[in-house]
């Protein structure tokens, strides 16, 4: 049981670090915890709210995919490589596609309840 506190304890430590140095990680939990107001305020059932919170998780673990690469990225390429480049453009669109079907995702459960 010790190991796995030290798992947990690591784990908040690396969010901690992310959230830290990463804006766009902090703009997607600040959007995450509006999102998941509104779905409360709307009444979401419970389909509607595990859709909801599966979109969120997934763009913010993907952000954090995003962090680990650049981060290993800079650490073995100091110097602006176009390599460098491509791995860490690409990341960043994986990224860019999870938030526009999440946007999507999001247009999908609320513009119902908007105009009901």
């Amino acid at each position: 049981m010790h190991d796995t506190l030290k798992s947990f304890k690591f784990a908040s430590a690396g969010i901690k670090d992310a959230m830290s140095s990463e804006p766009n990680l902090r703009f997607h939990i600040i959007a995450a915890i509006f999102t998941i107001s509104a779905g409360t305020y709307f009444k979401f059932n419970n389909l509607e709210f595990t859709i909801l919170i599966f979109t969120i998780l997934s763009v913010i673990s993907l952000e954090l995919i995003n962090t680990l690469v650049e981060k290993i990225v800079d650490m073995h390429s100091k110097e602006i490589s176009e390599e460098a480049r491509i791995i860490k453009d690409i990341s960043a669109g994986m990224v860019l596609i999870s938030s526009v079907g999440a946007i999507i995702i999001g247009a999908l459960l609320f513009l119902p309840k908007l105009f009901v």
